[in-house]
Formats: C-alpha cells, structure tokens, sequence
C-alpha cells in the first residue's frame, strides 16, 4: 500500500509542476503558439507551413507575408485588427502575447537571406 501512495504522490507532485504558470512544460516556445495559431485562425485560407499551396488561391503564404509586408510592422495591425479590401477575409484582433507568438513564427518561415560566399583559394 506504500508504494501506491508514494506513486500517487508523485503523480500529484508532476501534474503540480507541469501546470505552474512559467513551468516550462507548462508554456510552449513562443513560434510554436504562433503555427497554433496560425492553424486556428487562418489556415481555411493561408497555406501556413513552409511548403503548401493556401486553400484560398488569392491569400498568400505564410512564407511569403515577410515579402510583402515587414514582419515587424505588423504587430499593430494585428493589435487593432486587420482589415483588409476583400470581404472574405474575417476580422482578427490579436492579443500582445498571441501577437508576439504569431509574428515569431511568421520570421521563422521567412528564408534566412543567403551568406555571403568566401572566395575559393586555389
């Protein structure tokens, strides 16, 4: 009967940990809130991932926002909802902590710029 009581205890003791609010296990990395969210609210239409086409023919890639748009000017619109000039697309106001999320995970599909190349000696 001990040994039943020690696993319950330590059961309670993990499930405790796990759940306290800055755990680590308790908070996922802030790109991945940012896919989830990206799958939640804009994958009916967004190809979200970095290959894909979007459902939508006229939304453009995830991949592909950072080329129209400077990631890191999207933060307000995001904040005060976007609008945008085609009534297909839905209203969304974020919140900070779901925008960071989501603009960390828009950089992570955006191509990292290629490295310069070191001259070959011969």
């Amino acid at each position: 009967m001990p040994e039943i009581k020690t696993t319950v205890v330590s059961a309670l003791i993990t499930l405790s940990l796990v759940n306290l609010p800055g755990s680590a296990l308790a908070q996922s990395s802030p790109a991945a809130r940012g896919q989830a969210i990206a799958q939640k609210h804009c994958a009916r239409c967004h190809a979200v991932e970095q290959t894909g086409q979007s459902p939508m023919g006229l939304a453009p890639p995830f991949r592909d926002i950072s080329k129209r748009y400077p990631i890191e000017n999207l933060g307000e619109a995001l904040a005060e909802g976007i609008v945008t000039g085609h009534p297909a697309m839905p209203r969304f106001i974020f919140e900070p902590r779901d925008i960071e999320a989501l603009l960390t995970y828009l950089a992570s599909l955006t191509p990292s710029p290629p490295s310069p190349r070191s001259p070959t000696s011969k």
